[in-house]
């Protein structure tokens, strides 16, 4: 069954998102939902679930649709496994009825008897006595070892228990699948693992990622968010993107020829109006009429230009120095006997599963605690750019954009901070926002402003792709590759890790070692040596 949306529309606050939206999304074709942060994606997904109402129009689902829920607080008491299972509510209610009977022993009555029969009709129906071994295959697949499956949802980390509403959302053979960012808390191998289960899928799937290459691999069709509508391009996100611009240059150049027509005739109709001549001008301007183009609507793609200037003073040619690192919590070793040489131009990947000690490795490069036997020397004349996980409480709050960014480098003048700030899309009387007030995204997009402005000749990012979207993630990929400096940075994002020559990589928990090579070739690497 298709997923059909019929004339909706939905605004906030005096400005539309979508107007008469009407599209169809058909079972076996994998749909990538995308746009720019702020354009509507997640609100549509609202809508599509019916988490939000439209404000005209309509919404109509397959009866057997998992999504990736938000609140995972309502199964706080519930154990992982089950959890999972309650993504399949007409079997989970079974179960529960089934449990409650049995619960009776010999006081059932010849009723409920009968119901039990039904009961285990529908159990079988439903797959319900295979439905804790395909709830684990889905959570090992995403990460969560066996040893989890039995804690209650409360135990758990945010990020796992995110995990397990994934799994959730892909338990009992749905015949739709609405995905809003399912790559947020996967490390590498959970999204590939994803991708491969999504590849296969044979329902309706609609996904929104910032991850271009999870997008590319997974999606045959693109419902791009623009102009206050939805449009489908057949293909993968890239092709869509090269779509787009083609058609849109068209327009413009449609657009420019006809107004470099209406200039010609206008001329005509300003140096004859008054003379013998006037019944041409009338038609002249009859002309000017059918010319005249329809406004051509401005996208709402905006990309931002990212470029990390060094300034006029590089750093020597060996940039950092480590030998023989070593750091552990207790017996939990995190990486032992770590070494490596940084030259002046590396750009190193920190690549490895969530929680297994990539913030930690960053942190031992400034931070004596986090090292317990080896050295850290940072070379000569380095001047070190940070983009940490709390770069938000860095910005704190009490000051405006443009305050707080000039108040780092005020010599540079007002203008130049401006230049900066319009070109990461602070553009207007967005430089007047309270810093207190900025989105996830917005904060992100002013501490890569303030890596801009200082012009540090050495960066260190962690996780620098949170709270972007496509376009900005392509621009910082764009920037790193053009960055005449060095830069060190965890991220989990394929296409931001195909900008380094250099891999610091944890093949498995405590083993942290460094390959030399691309990201594409690690991971062949990594699938022959160590993946199991």
């Amino acid at each position: 069954m298709s997923i059909n949306v019929t004339n909706v529309s939905k605004g906030y606050g005096g400005r539309t998102l979508f107007k008469d939206v009407t599209v169809t999304f058909n079972p076996g074709v994998n749909y990538g939902l995308t746009g720019p942060n702020g354009c509507g994606k997640s609100t549509f997904m609202k809508l599509l679930i019916g988490a939000e109402d439209t404000d005209t129009g309509n919404v109509g689902l397959p009866e057997r649709t998992g999504w990736l829920r938000q609140d995972h607080s309502v199964f706080d008491e519930s154990r992982v496994i089950d959890t999972v299972i309650q993504g399949n509510q007409k079997l989970w209610k079974t179960l529960v009825r089934r449990e409650e009977l049995y619960g009776k022993g010999d006081d059932l009555s010849d009723d409920e008897g009968v119901e039990i029969g039904e009961l285990e009709m529908i159990v079988a129906e439903e797959d319900g006595y295979m439905a804790e071994a395909d709830a684990a295959v889905l959570l090992e697949g995403l990460g969560i070892p066996q040893d989890q499956h039995e804690r209650k949802m409360a135990e758990l980390q945010g990020g796992l228990k995110v995990r397990v509403l994934l799994a959730q959302a892909l338990f009992g053979r749905p015949e739709a699948l609405l995905l809003d960012e399912p790559t947020n808390s996967l490390d590498l191998d959970s999204i590939l693992w994803l991708e491969q289960f999504l590849q296969n899928y044979q329902g309706v799937l609609v996904v929104i990622s910032h991850d271009r290459r999870f997008l590319n691999a997974v999606c045959d069709v693109i419902a791009d968010i623009d102009f206050e509508t939805i449009m489908l391009y057949p293909g993968n996100y890239d092709e869509m993107v090269r779509t787009k611009a083609n058609v849109r240059n068209r327009v413009e150049k449609d657009a420019a020829q006809r107004e470099k027509k209406i200039a010609q005739l206008a001329e005509f109709i300003q140096r004859f109006k008054a003379g013998t001549r006037s019944s041409q001008t009338r038609s002249r301007a009859k002309q000017i009429e059918r010319l005249r183009p329809d406004e051509v609507k401005r996208s709402n793609i905006a990309r931002p230009f990212i470029r990390f200037p060094i300034g006029d003073e590089q750093s020597g040619r060996d940039v950092l120095s480590i030998r023989d690192l070593s750091h552990a919590y207790g017996d939990h070793v995190i990486f032992s006997d770590f070494h490596c040489e940084v030259q002046r131009g590396d750009k190193v990947a920190v690549l490895g599963k969530n929680g297994i000690g990539k913030t930690t490795l960053i942190r031992a490069l400034f931070d004596p605690a986090n090292i317990e036997a080896g050295r850290v020397k940072w070379g000569h004349n380095t001047r070190i750019g940070k983009f940490m996980h709390d770069h938000r409480d860095e910005i704190g709050a009490g000051s405006t954009v443009f305050q707080w960014l000039v108040s780092h480098r005020p010599e540079v003048g007002q203008e130049h901070v401006r230049s900066i700030l319009g070109r990461m899309l602070f553009s207007g009387t967005d430089g007047e926002k309270p810093t207190g007030t900025l989105s996830g995204g917005e904060a992100a997009r002013l501490s890569m402003c303030h890596l801009i402005l200082m012009e540090f000749n050495v960066l260190v990012l962690d996780e620098p792709t949170d709270h972007l979207d496509l376009e900005s993630i392509s621009a910082l990929r764009e920037a790193i590759e053009a960055y005449e400096g060095t830069v060190i940075y965890v991220t989990h994002d394929r296409d931001l890790a195909s900008a380094a020559n250099r891999i610091w990589c944890y093949p498995t928990p405590g083993v942290l070692l460094e390959y030399s090579g691309g990201v594409d070739e690690y991971l062949a690497w990594y699938e022959e040596n160590y993946k199991k």
